[in-house]
């Protein structure tokens, strides 16, 4: 009833609400329905790439005849995986098909410790570490701090999916009480010839410095600490050849002693980790890598991750940013597009953003400028975006706050045939994927998902 009173009065998907409904009447729902998937549950959390990530890996559980049971739509608080269990559940309070179930939840990287011994996960996966959200996270190092303390209080022995690149994460294996399976990028073609600013991970656990030989994004890279010996370690799941395009990437997949060449319909190397990560989880599953790559090929973007839609004969493709890292990789996959650009982009702060805005001069907006045919800024925070631009060496040519005109706007200025890139934070980004769905005859986001 939350749910669909929700719904019914526009105020979203009803993905959270009756959650907090349920959890209030019976609050330990989620330790009681989480134990019943006979599969196990996996758990997915990490700054960025969590929605596509978890979106991939239930792909993968599917085509092996699994049945995820999964909050697609990435509300992923407590009261989000209430919800997601609650849907499932029947009036006796039992999941249907419980043998054949995954539990599969991305889980907020602050809130996992609190729910990490509630649900007892099979497999956890941990994808990364960036600033993002300081008015409510802290520094990157409390994170990664409360992580190891909940693995430390042991909850079963999972085996942790890690990513070898990323230091913070990397250093998790210290504390793994099972299998521990890393994945990374091998090719150092996709190395960064200019380091950015959206660095965050500098020191290693033993507090000096670390350094690095390269890096793929941010602090991600091939890494090392002098003080303690501490270094990046050789990954059982990596990418030995990576071609990225402006639509796509080809990744050759290693995966112990099987390959195989992915075709990703996504952009930008961060995708290509998001998929790497997916295929470490399938392999926790004991599932072969040729099922894993043929299921994330035919998977499609997650909701507002590069979704593609046809708008008056125009292409219209959404972009999520909540980060400096995010959005400097965003960057690196539209300047391979290399075409002139059409970018409507939106910045708010509401809670789900985080409040500070500050970080967009974190983010290196300066590589962009030059390639912009048609920048309309957009959001609550619409007059700082259109500021940073222009710090940036562009002004835009519209500073529109609200939604439907400023996306108005930018599809007139954009040529029919031609493509408009969204970019977004993430309540802005909820937003006009609606507006640009309705218009495009699609569906929901929460239908979707």
């Amino acid at each position: 009833m939350a749910g669909e009173a929700t719904r019914r009065l526009g105020r979203g998907g009803g993905t959270a609400l009756p959650g907090l409904v349920a959890r209030t009447l019976a609050p330990g729902l989620v330790e009681s329905l989480a134990a019943q998937p006979g599969q196990g549950v996996v758990t997915v959390t990490g700054t960025n790439g969590k929605t596509t990530t978890t979106h991939l890996v239930a792909a993968i559980a599917t085509a092996a005849g699994m049945t995820p049971l999964t909050n697609r739509t990435g509300s992923n608080l407590e009261r989000g995986l209430v919800t997601t269990l609650v849907d499932a559940a029947g009036a006796d309070g039992r999941i249907a098909d419980a043998a054949r179930t995954l539990g599969l939840f991305e889980v907020d990287e602050a809130a996992l410790p609190a729910l990490f011994p509630r649900l007892r996960p099979r497999v956890a996966v941990f994808l990364n570490l960036f600033r993002d959200q300081l008015d409510r996270y802290g520094e990157i190092d409390s994170v990664a701090a409360g992580w190891a303390r909940m693995l430390d209080a042991g909850a079963g022995t999972p085996t942790l999916v890690l990513n070898a690149d990323d230091p913070s994460v990397a250093a998790l294996a210290d504390h793994a009480r099972g299998p521990v399976v890393l994945f990374g990028v091998e090719d150092r073609s996709v190395a960064l010839t200019l380091a950015e600013h959206a660095t965050d991970a500098r020191f290693c656990a033993c507090g000096a410095r670390v350094k690095h030989e390269a890096v793929t994004m941010g602090h991600v890279g091939w890494w090392r600490c002098d003080a303690c010996g501490r270094a990046r370690q050789a990954p059982q799941v990596f990418a030995r050849r990576v071609t990225l395009s402006a639509e796509s990437s080809e990744v050759e997949v290693v995966s112990g002693e099987e390959q195989a060449t992915l075709v990703l319909p996504a952009a930008g190397l961060y995708s290509v980790y998001n998929a790497l990560a997916a295929v470490a989880a399938g392999r926790a599953l004991g599932i072969p890598l040729a099922a894993s790559v043929d299921a994330i090929a035919a998977a499609g973007p997650a909701f507002g991750r590069q979704e593609r839609f046809e708008v008056g004969g125009r292409a219209v493709r959404i972009w999520l940013a909540k980060n400096p890292a995010g959005l400097n990789e965003i960057v690196r996959a539209l300047l391979a597009a290399g075409r002139p650009l059409h970018v409507l982009a939106f910045l708010n702060d509401g809670i789900q953003d985080g409040q500070d805005v500050s970080w967009i001069y974190d983010a290196d907006l300066e590589r962009l400028t030059a390639r912009l045919e048609r920048l309309t800024c957009a959001g609550a925070r619409a007059d700082d975006l259109a500021l940073r631009f222009h710090i940036a060496g562009r002004t835009p040519e519209a500073t529109i706050g609200e939604t439907g005109p400023a996306l108005e706007a930018a599809l007139a200025a954009t040529p029919e045939g031609g493509t408009l890139d969204i970019v977004a934070t993430y309540t802005a980004m909820i937003e006009v994927r609606e507006v640009v769905a309705a218009r495009a005859g699609e569906r929901s986001y929460w239908e979707t998902a």
